[in-house]
């Protein structure tokens, strides 16, 4: 069972890609055709900004989790008959394609990709198959860039928190700092706390990186998946937290040009290592108090067993 379990999760051999090959290449042309335009057009537009840089980083991920995945998910649909219902799914992905890419509209043109990738999934293998692959349909959902009037709405409630926050942890440092809505004034320089540094575009990217690391490392344990699930959005916080202050230390000691410069790109690295950090200290912490909170549970069971031997 062991050795079966062991297989099914094991990479795609070189000898099953060539089988599925003559099976797989119109499906694979056809999406090309649709598709690289769109993904050339984001890689040179929206994906080259900063608010929208995790893009590239969400569609790899994507597309490693299916891959991964791919000999679990044959083993468990075989045998299962497709489902001829993924024809409406089809159509309706073509429909947003023509729509996003005719229209100018991201959020339908990459939405259609998700859809479109979906529903081939279901008339190939079925539903069983898209139950066993629900993770990187999902985590794709993150690729998609949110309507502008939600994003302003609810960006300036964090990113007046983040100032807020980074006012008083400098302050009690010793800096000579001081906040006016979203801008900090330390010294002679003046920042403005933009969407890029503490968004809620940069919220959903460290969401999706918490979320990518419970599904790989998959957890059995039910206190500890829903604990890091629940710690993922203020540890998001605090690493923009961070952020802002690595930017605003930058730029008071080494200049303006610094903190606009190769070190404001840098800051975005220590975003997201700062958060990687958390979230693996969280996890360590969440593995100890369980393991702890175990032995605790079994202490008075062991203790029982030994008074019953004793006598």
């Amino acid at each position: 069972m062991g050795q079966t379990i062991a297989m099914r999760r094991s990479p795609l051999s070189l000898d099953v890609l060539k089988q599925q090959l003559p099976e797989w290449w119109p499906v694979v042309a056809g999406l090309l055709v649709l598709f690289v335009p769109t993904f050339w057009g984001l890689f040179h537009g929206l994906w080259a900004t900063e608010e929208q840089a995790h893009g590239p980083i969400i569609l790899a991920l994507s597309l490693w989790l299916l891959y991964r995945q791919w000999p679990e998910m044959l083993a468990k649909c075989a045998g299962t008959p497709a489902s001829p219902g993924a024809w409406p799914l089809f159509a309706f992905g073509l429909l947003l394609y023509v729509l996003g890419r005719s229209q100018n509209i991201l959020a339908f043109e990459i939405g259609s990709f998700i859809v479109i990738l979906a529903s081939v999934v279901l008339l190939k293998f079925g539903r069983t198959a898209l139950k066993a692959q629900w993770f990187p349909f999902f985590f794709m959902l993150f690729m998609i860039p949110l309507p502008a009037p939600v994003v302003s709405t609810l960006t300036m409630p964090m990113k007046m928190a983040v100032s807020y926050v980074t006012e008083h942890l400098l302050y009690w440092a010793g800096l000579p700092i001081a906040r006016n809505g979203v801008i900090l004034q330390i010294g002679q320089y003046q920042l403005m706390v933009a969407d890029a540094c503490a968004g809620l575009q940069t919220l959903l990217t460290l969401e999706a990186l918490g979320l990518f690391y419970l599904n790989v490392v998959r957890h059995t344990s039910v206190f500890r998946n829903v604990g890091l699930a629940l710690a993922i959005v203020p540890i998001s916080f605090t690493a923009n937290v961070i952020r802002v202050i690595v930017l605003t230390l930058v730029t008071y000691y080494l200049g303006d040009a610094a903190g606009q410069g190769f070190l404001h790109g840098f800051a975005g690295m220590v975003l997201f290592v700062t958060a990687l950090v958390l979230i693996l200290s969280m996890d360590s912490a969440l593995q100890w108090y369980a393991r702890r909170r175990a032995r605790r549970r079994a202490a008075p069971a062991v203790q029982d067993v030994r008074e019953v031997n004793a006598k």
